[in-house]
């Protein structure tokens, strides 16, 4: 047998061994661990987009505005003068894994944060976002 030799591939790594064409293995099967792929973006990888805010009787948005098209937006619906309810989040194929969905979660907190308002919500990447991070959690309605 020939030398061994790991290399980048994009389902996993390739074994190339000398007179031997290449397979491809799972990293983890390769011995790798923690996987190379990590799901959630690189803070490096997170471009700062303008988030813009609009609201307009008793419904909101919060998005990325890119000439007159919105590529990215998290909508609500406003109960009462202290409570919104978080309905749908929604970010352009070309800004997947920018972060931009966090972005625009992190906006709106800010904003419930400094008028006192509370959030319920029913989207459900919201939802997620505030399952995992406690931080934030201080805005949802108790």
């Amino acid at each position: 047998m020939g030398a061994r030799e790991w290399q980048q591939g994009g389902a996993g790594l390739l074994l190339c061994e000398a007179a031997v064409p290449a397979r491809r293995i799972h990293p983890r099967r390769a011995g790798l661990s923690p996987p190379l792929f990590h799901p959630h973006p690189r803070p490096e990888a997170m471009a700062q987009h303008t988030i813009q805010h609009q609201e307009q009787d008793a419904t909101g948005a919060f998005f990325v505005q890119q000439g007159s098209q919105r590529i990215a937006e998290m909508t609500y619906s406003r109960t009462n003068p202290t409570l919104i309810i978080i309905d749908h989040t929604h970010v352009d194929e070309s800004l997947k894994g920018q972060g931009v969905g966090r972005q625009l979660l992190d906006a709106l907190v800010a904003w419930v944060r400094s008028t006192n308002t509370k959030v319920i919500a029913l989207c459900p990447f919201a939802k997620a976002q505030f399952d995992k991070d406690p931080s934030i959690r201080d805005v949802l309605r108790g």
